[in-house]
């Protein structure tokens, strides 16, 4: 992330978590954190924890974030933040932790003043690692109708372009799902299982090839030793945290759609 991304970043994540950006220079934000915000990118929770025991008013921090080094002479004004500083490590998280469900609903400016209905989504997003001497990483976005069961690909790419709002439109109701959420997961997480098992798995076998090599080669440094020292068992541990390859499957975020 350039300069330029990292401000622009900021900038809507403190107005989306209500915090008020007092100044905007363009390379430097000033922001008035909220209680919420102070606890969970601020790391003072002793602080927070006298405050609640003896009932004190709260006093937020309030932060002047440099996001371009270069446009500031006196580097002291503020806290130099960059992609991969510790501090937008901790506001990445807080996005994550705050936007990992979402509720919205589709508007549209066709049919005024007649009722119209919405049909509830459930959607997941999906991240599958691939990991060996090598790592590879897919998202895979999927949503299922919780009327019919019908499961749709690339969900997220669709629904990006709706015109969705967290409050649902007038003259609209939302269907009753059928498909409990829970249920609607189990089936989109089985759906990801069947993916990874349909997959090409080559990878891994040549995994598992370069992996045969590598301990030829050391147990050829190591060939004719009765008693292998520790450090033979180190390196060959070492070898297979790096080549034995594996899957991982994590949840990015989901939400609820009521659309059209």
């Amino acid at each position: 992330m350039y300069a330029e991304q990292v401000h622009d970043y900021l900038k809507v994540f403190f107005k989306e978590t209500n915090c008020d950006i007092l100044s905007d220079e363009g390379y430097m934000l000033s922001v008035q954190l909220t209680t919420d915000m102070d606890k969970r990118i601020m790391n003072r929770p002793f602080y927070w924890q006298y405050i609640e025991a003896t009932n004190s008013t709260p006093n937020p921090a309030r932060l002047n974030l440099i996001t371009d080094r270069a446009k500031i002479q006196n580097q002291f004004m503020g806290e130099i933040i960059h992609f991969g500083s510790g501090r937008l490590h901790q506001i990445f998280k807080a996005t994550k932790e705050l936007g990992s469900f979402v509720k919205m609903y589709q508007h549209s400016n066709g049919n005024k003043g007649k009722q119209q209905m919405l049909t509830p989504y459930f959607c997941v997003n999906y991240k599958v690692s691939y990991y060996c001497d090598q790592t590879k990483e897919v998202i895979y976005s999927l949503g299922i109708n919780l009327i019919n069961g019908e499961i749709e690909d690339n969900f997220h790419d669709f629904v990006s372009q709706l015109d969705l709002k967290t409050a649902i439109p007038d003259d609209h109701f939302c269907l009753q799902y059928i498909i409990k959420p829970g249920r609607a997961l189990e089936r989109l997480d089985s759906m990801i299982q069947n993916i990874i098992q349909n997959d090409d798995h080559s990878w891994a076998e040549e995994a598992k090839k370069r992996w045969q090599k590598e301990l030829e080669v050391l147990d050829f440094f190591y060939d004719g030793m009765e008693d292998k020292p520790e450090s033979y068992e180190i390196e060959k541990k070492g070898l297979k945290d790096r080549f034995n390859p594996r899957i991982k499957v994590e949840i990015i975020n989901g939400g609820l759609f009521y659309l059209h």
